[in-house]
């Protein structure tokens, strides 16, 4: 089996800030992306105030991440930690911090913070569980 991740770079935007894999970025500059990262294509995502993805996150198709919502006005950074993952049609909003290791299920709209371990489902997103770690 060979490794997807073996040769990742870090994406290139064109002048619409949309990349190859067919996702979008306004204010692109604004944007980290960690190692080995994955999003989907149709995924939206403005970062006019600040994204932060941590590495091996991976994010569905279709879903869209503001740290700028124009509806409400409302401001802030979002970040994404580390082994983190976003269900597809998810809607991630302004502020949010996704702790590490955490899973958003599918279609969920986040406007709270995750914590690490954490498995949010739901409109809004709730926590349902905390997923088990493992012993080393």
């Amino acid at each position: 089996m060979t490794n997807r991740f073996a040769n990742w770079k870090y994406p290139e935007f064109n002048d619409s800030g949309m990349t190859k894999w067919n996702w979008i970025c306004q204010y692109h500059e604004n944007l980290k992306l960690g190692e080995k990262t994955d999003i989907g294509a149709f995924t939206y995502i403005n970062a006019r105030y600040g994204v932060e993805i941590h590495e091996n996150v991976q994010i569905g198709s279709h879903c869209s991440i503001y740290s700028w919502s124009t509806i409400d006005d409302k401001k802030g950074k979002i970040i994404i930690k580390k082994n983190a993952k976003v269900g597809a049609h998810t809607v991630i909003m302004p502020g949010v911090t996704v702790g590490e290791n955490a899973i958003v299920g599918a279609c969920s709209f986040v406007t709270d913070d995750i914590p690490d371990n954490a498995v949010v489902v739901g409109v809004p997103a709730k926590v349902i569980k905390y997923k088990e770690q493992k012993k080393l």
